[in-house]
Parts: structure tokens; sequence; C-alpha cells
């Protein structure tokens, strides 16, 4: 498109593309497009020919809940007749939902918009998300950035991106009846996202400032969503959201209820949630795990050992509190996998504490980590606190944890060894020069199983059983599928 380039997005500005004879200005995050010369049609402007029939990539940084956002956009675009396609098929939109979470995700965000904005110099480029959102300015004078749509406006996205290319008719299919969008896109699972936003304010965490007050979608809504999902072949859904624990809080419902009506008003196959707040777990929680379609995985982030540090993260959650937590899922869903976040070198964190934290994680037994070094955030609490931890001791107390962490999964795997388990075969690798496929899917534990097979189109997108034979780099490997 001759205007890709030609105007950055701050409010007001009025940029004209001489090439074209178009004006262009931007309200609101809003991209409107006059052509001064009444004359113009699509033999002279060719461009605006492909906007009846648009190509679309999307792409995500970061958590679950942008992931789900994406799903959701891929899913609009093509409901409006326009076509989810992989980045080297010479897209003409290309949307990116940016992350802000540390300041590693912030460069990485960057770093994105400009190697995709490189890669497809003529498609038009969109930036949502929470780098997107926090840093106007700096985003919007990126090079090759068309439009930004900040997180209060995300559920717009799709219509704000059509109106900012001006779209024309439409075609009302594009694509296969009732192909879901993630198998463009590659999956297998779908996320979706229930809630938005948080209540609490954990004096390290800029996301809940990025994205505002909670707001909680209904649950006829999200049941109707994975049906939905399911009658388009989708074997598993994801549940997911900023404070998923906090699901209903203002519209007089919980988690719990959410998560019983999908047990019961859905037949999709495999049901998880995202992360969840420990303290936030409704009474008799665990015993929903008892419907198999509920899969025994948790992830549940605690970020320190030391409840002195969990105090200073103003954490709403005790070391002992968590202890019986973990004890009481164990005892109702003794396979259940507990993952968790730990962030290391917190302001102020002491050797003794941060000692803390490595006994903790050893005693609790987690089957996985996610590790962040405490990355200072502009606008949050931790941001003014005194006794900043360097980097080369982060760096330090980052690597004794990681091998800790590995060590702990693979304890927690070598306990499934030999056990049978039902995995959702996803990714295929291209075929060796003897016509073998690796595949790849995931336990109901939410552990990486990888089988070969000469035929991955034949299970591609399945649900079968398998013996867990062996552990290989932190994955289950399997040669034997099962018939029961």
């Amino acid at each position: 498109m001759a205007f890709n380039k030609s105007f950055a997005l701050t409010n007001g500005l009025v940029r004209q593309d001489t090439a074209s004879c178009m004006r262009i200005r931007i309200i609101a995050n809003k991209v409107s497009l006059t052509l001064s010369n009444s004359s113009i049609n699509n033999v002279k402007y060719p461009f605006l020919n492909f906007l009846i029939f648009m190509r679309v990539h999307l792409k995500t940084l970061g958590c679950r809940l942008n992931e789900a956002e994406v799903e959701s956009w891929a899913h609009d675009f093509g409901a409006r007749g326009h076509t989810i396609v992989d980045e080297d098929a010479a897209p003409d939109i290309l949307v990116l939902n940016t992350c802000a979470v540390t300041q590693g995700a912030v460069r990485k965000s960057r770093q994105l918009i400009r190697k995709t904005h490189t890669k497809n110099p003529k498609a038009k480029l969109v930036v949502s998300g929470c780098y997107a959102t926090l840093n106007t300015d700096e985003t919007v004078s990126l090079d090759g950035v068309d439009l930004l749509v900040n997180n209060q406006q995300k559920d717009q996205l799709v219509d704000l991106t059509l109106d900012a290319v001006d779209e024309v008719a439409m075609p009302s299919i594009a694509t296969e009846p009732n192909a879901s969008s993630l198998f463009v896109r590659g999956r297998q699972r779908a996320f979706v996202k229930v809630q938005d936003g948080c209540r609490y304010r954990c004096s390290f965490c800029i996301v809940t400032i990025a994205r505002g007050d909670e707001k909680s979608r209904s649950i006829k809504e999200i049941v109707d969503e994975v049906n939905s999902l399911h009658e388009k072949g989708i074997s598993e859904v994801v549940i997911t959201g900023v404070h998923l624990g906090g699901y209903g809080s203002e519209i007089d419902t919980n988690l719990y209820h959410l998560i019983e009506a999908l047990l019961k008003d859905t037949r999709i196959p495999r049901i998880r949630m995202g992360s969840l707040e420990p303290w936030d777990l409704p009474q008799g929680f665990f015993k929903l795990f008892l419907n198999p379609r509920l899969m025994p995985h948790l992830h549940l982030p605690i970020q320190s050992g030391s409840d002195a540090v969990l105090k200073r993260m103003s954490r709403r959650c005790k070391t002992d509190e968590f202890r019986q937590i973990i004890k009481e899922a164990r005892h109702h869903i003794p396979e259940i996998n507990i993952t968790s976040d730990i962030i290391v070198g917190f302001p102020g964190e002491t050797e003794k504490e941060w000692l803390q934290t490595l006994s903790f994680v050893n005693e609790i037994k987690f089957g996985n980590l996610h590790i962040f070094s405490y990355s200072k955030r502009e606008g949050t609490k931790a941001a003014l606190m005194a006794n900043q931890v360097n980097d080369a001791i982060k760096k330090e107390r980052s690597k004794a944890l990681h091998l800790l962490a590995e060590t702990l999964k693979e304890q927690a795997m070598n306990k499934l060894l030999n056990n049978s388990c039902e995995v959702l075969w996803e990714d295929a690798q291209p075929a060796d020069a003897d016509g073998i496929s690796t595949i790849s899917g995931y336990s109901p534990h939410y552990i990486r199983v990888q089988t070969t097979t000469r035929q991955p189109e034949q299970l591609t997108n399945t649900i079968t059983p398998v013996q867990l034979s062996a552990v290989k780099q932190g994955v289950f490997v399997t040669d034997h599928l099962t018939t029961s």
C-alpha cells in the first residue's frame, strides 16, 4: 500500500500522500482515508482491489490472554471474509499483540514491530497490547506502524482495522465453511478469554495498570464460544484472563460456577485453566477435577518462597497458606502437575530470603517453573523501593533456580513414566529422508509428548492413548500408541 509508511499515528495529525492523492487522519486511534479526487478508481489505484479480500497475519508475545485475544481476532477477521495466513504468504494486514511484563518483553515488542515491518513493508501494520498501551508515543513513532489500538479498545480491533483500510464490500464467506482460524494458524488448542483486568495491585506488576479494571464475560457467552469451537474441530480450550480467579466478581458469579457450566453444557474433550492466583480458589474447587475432562494441571504463581518478600510484593498468600493449598490439591488429584512463577532479585531480596525461596521451591516439588529476573517497571511501587538487587546477583540466582527447576521437572516426569495417558497431537515436523515425521502434543498434565510416524496427518488434532516410555530433554517420548 502506497500510504503504509507515509504517516505517524498521533491524534489529529493529517499527512498527505501525494503519490496516491489521499489524506489520512488519525482520531482516537482510528484511521480514516479520504480520496481527494472523486475520479479515482480501482484500475488506477489497484491497492483498493485487495481490500475486497485481505490476507491477515497475527502475532503475539507474552501471556495466554494475549494468545486468546489473537485467536478471537482471527475468528472475527475470518467471519468478515478475510483469510488468516502465514507471515510468508504476503499478508495485506499484520496485527501484533505486544507485551510489557518485563523490560525484556518491552525490548522484544519493539524488535518484533521493526522486524515484522521490514519483512513485509507493504502490509498495513496494526499494533496493540500492553507495550503499545503503556508506550503510545514510542510505538507510533516506530517505522511502519499504521494503527495503534490500546487495551481498552481491543474488543473493537477488527472493526477499527477494517475502518482503517476503508473497507469496501466483503464476500460473505472467504474460507471453508466452519473451518476454524486456529487450524490455519497451526493450532489445535484454543485460548478463551473470560475476563480482563485485575483489582489487585501487586507492587511489581505493570499489567494491571495496562489492562485496567476487571470485566467478566457471561457464562452463557463463554459456553457458546466453547461449543462453537468444538463444532469447528477444536479439542481443547484453555480458560484464561488477567485475573482468572477473580472471574465473575462484578457479575455475581465465580470461577467454580463457570467451570461447572463448561463441564455440564459443553462436550469439548479437554478443558484447562490458565494462571490462577492461589488465594482465589473457591471452596470445593478441587472436586471439579473428578471430571476427567478438566485437565490435572494448575499454574499457581507464588513469586517467592520468603514471606518477607511476598509482603513487599503485596501478594495475598503466605508460604504456609500455599503449602496447604498444594497439599489439598494433591490429596484430591494425585497426578496433578503444579507449576508456578518465581521472581528472582526482587528489591531488597537478601541472601537469607533468596535461600528461603530456593528451599521452598525444592519442598513443594513444582513440575515446572517460569523464572523471571525482577524487571523495574516505571509506574509500579516496586520501582521506587530501595536496595535494588544488581544484575550480577539476579543472574547468579536465576541460574541456580533454573538448575533446580530442571531437576524437579525431571523428577515429576519420572513419576509418570510407564503410565498410560491421552495426548492431543498438535505439531508435526517435516518428514526426514526416510519419510518419518516427529509429532508432538500435550499430556493431560501439560507435559509435551513426542512420537514418530509415517502418517502425521492421521494423528494431528486427535486424542490418543499412549505409553510414556522415556524422558528426553524435558519431553516424554513414546514409540507405543496403545489401543485401549
